[in-house]
């Protein structure tokens, strides 16, 4: 057999073989929290489509009547997304915080955000109260600010993180830096604006306070959001040009968490009104999501669900429970933001004369606001082992 028939033979065996040969296994297939359209209109996508709708409605006219709409919404969605942080942190909360079950820096992290801030804040705040410092208690308003700014800013990557994650289109370590340094310049910018075309805010009769911070700093933190905005579009462009896709879904929400809801909010007064519940149904879709897999995980265990009323009551079925979840939720909302600080405001002395409006409604708004930011930097790490068992499990 000469040298060509022998590659002839070996090319047929090759080809034979390669028939053979089973298929290659098919990617898994994308996941979702609750599916595409509602991730999609949920996480951010409605902005898109509402923000022109707002552009067209009379502003004069519907600005009393669209705030009273969403004070209500509020105690539906919220305070409800306020109340849900608690009740996931809080829970098994020795666990968390007393032993190294999750390890040794989140037992640190559980430690300084559950136990550590909120005594500082609390003491912060009582002790404005007291001393009838408004300017003190108005800076409070201020870190606030700081505080949900960067909380808008830090979630709309969490949900991009979240979106590629499920869908397993990952980025790169460099992007994902390019992404971060850009939720930092894009806060900055905004509340250093803030600060400058805002000098005085009230917040239930109490005002609180910008700095006065130099005209300079605020084209330094533009620019700064401009060039790090054009370097997040380069480097995703050159993801989608190397991989040929992307998360879309947690793009989207990464982009109008940063500039319809921060860095251009400003931009329409009713457009204001609408925001802050568009930014708690993003946070409420991953909550229950979370919540939904926790208690399909926990009701698999028959000692679990008789070790509760409720929990024996709906048997295996993790609806029941989800329902008594999400109901918790806004009567803590309720409790937390209205019925207490209005009880006190009833029955608990203070100067009156040198603090006008109601003190301990801005205390209590102040307070949940600025501890929620805290809570959120611990609970949704991706080094937190609850976070990776039932939200990507």
């Amino acid at each position: 057999m000469n040298m060509q028939s022998s590659a002839m033979i070996a090319l047929l065996a090759a080809q034979q073989a390669g028939e053979a040969a089973p298929p290659q296994a098919a990617p898994p297939a994308p996941r979702h929290l609750f599916g595409p359209v509602i991730d999609f209109l949920c996480l951010g996508g409605s902005s898109l489509l509402l923000l022109p709708l707002i552009f067209l409605l009379p502003e004069a006219e519907l600005k009393a009547p669209l705030a009273t709409a969403m004070m209500l919404l509020t105690n539906l969605v919220n305070h409800p997304h306020f109340a849900h942080s608690y009740q996931i942190f809080y829970r098994g909360y020795a666990r968390k915080a007393f032993t190294p079950a999750l390890g040794r820096a989140m037992q640190v992290r559980y430690l300084v955000a559950g136990l550590v801030v909120p005594l500082l804040l609390a003491a912060f705040l009582v002790h404005g109260a007291l001393a009838a410092d408004t300017r003190l208690l108005g800076y409070a308003g201020n870190l606030m600010a700081l505080a949900v700014g960067w909380h808008y800013a830090k979630q709309g990557y969490g949900m991009l993180m979240v979106d590629a994650a499920l869908k397993r289109r990952f980025l790169d370590e460099r992007t994902k830096k390019i992404l971060l340094a850009n939720c930092y310049a894009v806060w900055l910018a905004a509340w250093v604006g803030i600060n400058l075309a805002v000098q005085q805010e009230n917040l239930w009769g109490l005002a609180y306070y910008s700095f006065a911070l130099p005209q300079p700093l605020f084209f330094l933190t533009s620019a700064a959001a401009c060039l790090t905005t054009a370097l997040s579009v380069w480097t995703l462009a050159m993801h989608w040009r190397g991989k040929g896709t992307l998360p879309v879904t947690g793009v989207v929400a990464y982009g109008v968490s940063l500039y319809l809801w921060l860095a251009f909010l400003r931009v329409n007064p009713l457009w204001v009104l609408v925001v802050p519940a568009l930014h708690s149904l993003q946070y409420l879709t991953v909550v229950w999501r979370y919540q939904l897999n926790y208690e399909k995980a926990r009701l698999a265990n028959v000692a679990y669900r008789k070790g509760n009323l409720l929990r024996a009551l709906f048997g295996p079925s993790p609806v029941g429970q989800m329902i008594a979840f999400v109901a918790t939720g806004a009567l803590l909302g309720f409790l937390a933001f209205w019925a207490i600080p209005l009880v006190a405001e009833s029955i608990v002395p203070y100067d009156r004369q040198a603090i006008t409006g109601f003190l301990f409604l801005f205390t209590f708004w102040i307070f949940i606001n600025i501890h929620h930011y805290f809570l959120d930097s611990v609970m949704w790490r991706r080094e937190n082992p609850d976070t990776r068992l039932y939200l990507f499990g």
